[in-house]
């Protein structure tokens, strides 16, 4: 199945201490309207059968937001939004725009939830959000980025008392995140086997991760190309056929981990993207791992 993240914009109406989707410096560009419709006409031919609007802020557009769910039900193609709610402030606005979206054809709401975006947008719009998915009969969860410490324990408990639906997403430490200091941590030597959905950003560029991967400046490991110069099919063809990221999605940044040699000791402090970044932002390991990866990565068992 072929789904990707869509950039539409980076911009963002706030500024969270721990996003990973931008640096420093904001960024704010965006997509021609009409190129996005034609790159989505594409996708469509392409059968992707799935496209989140993400990156900055959807609903700062919502006019194009709106255009864009509708080709997409056109195109028999799944859309999801994700969001942090700035716009849900009362019921009755929250029901307007969602009723708005559900007519387009929008299947599901992701709404980003935590202490870093509390700090920008009252609880309440999330309750209203939440809500107004429900009435408006639009799927939703709540991806409640945390870092697992008793701070959040409150944030989770708002949570629980009016009985969302969330999903805990680990703290991923690049972008402005990298600035934050690392508890020591150990995990279980799990498997870290990860789907890898695509991105596409603003500028047209495709990525085969679409969570810090366009962060590995050092060895662009993960950018595919750009669709100025390439098809969407071809993206995703080199996406679907190199060997290395299908060790990821097949084996597990793990046992990859063990197979460049690095101690089974040493593996369980690392959370999984900067395990991840460890590996593939390294030139010298890369090129080993890639020489390797038709051959005996695949046939590696710890």
């Amino acid at each position: 199945m072929r789904k990707i993240a869509f950039g539409y914009s980076t911009r963002c109406n706030i500024r969270c201490s721990h996003c990973v989707a931008a640096e420093d410096t904001p960024d704010n560009a965006k997509m021609e309207l009409g190129r996005a419709k034609e790159i989505i006409r594409d996708m469509a031919a392409a059968d992707v059968t799935g496209i989140s609007f993400t990156a900055g802020e959807p609903f700062i557009y919502f006019d194009d937001l709106v255009e864009l769910v509708t080709l997409c039900r056109q195109l028999n193609i799944y859309t999801r939004i994700v969001t942090n709610s700035y716009w849900a402030k009362t019921p009755e606005e929250t029901n307007l725009r969602l009723n708005a979206l559900k007519q387009c054809g929008l299947s599901q709401l992701r709404i980003s939830y935590s202490r870093w975006h509390q700090q920008h947008v009252p609880q309440q719009n999330v309750l209203n959000s939440a809500r107004g998915s429900k009435i408006a009969g639009i799927d939703y969860f709540v991806s409640f980025v945390t870092d697992f410490s008793e701070k959040d324990d409150t944030y989770e408990q708002f949570l629980r008392d009016h009985e969302l639906i969330f999903f805990p997403e680990p703290v991923i430490y690049a972008g402005r995140a990298n600035a934050f200091g690392r508890k020591t941590i150990f995990t279980d030597y799990q498997g870290n086997r990860c789907a890898m959905n695509p991105y596409l950003a603003p500028d047209l560029t495709m990525y085969a991760c679409c969570d810090a991967g366009s962060h590995f400046n050092t060895t662009n490991f993960f950018n595919l190309g750009n669709l100025n110069s390439c098809s969407v099919d071809q993206l995703f063809t080199k996406n679907e056929t190199s060997a290395l990221y299908n060790c990821i999605r097949s084996m597990g940044i793990t046992n990859i981990a063990s197979f460049a040699g690095i101690k089974a000791r040493k593996i369980v402090t690392y959370r999984k993207c900067e395990l991840c970044e460890k590996l593939f932002n390294s030139p010298d390991t890369l090129r080993s791992l890639q020489k390797a990866a038709n051959t005996e990565l695949q046939r590696w068992v710890r």
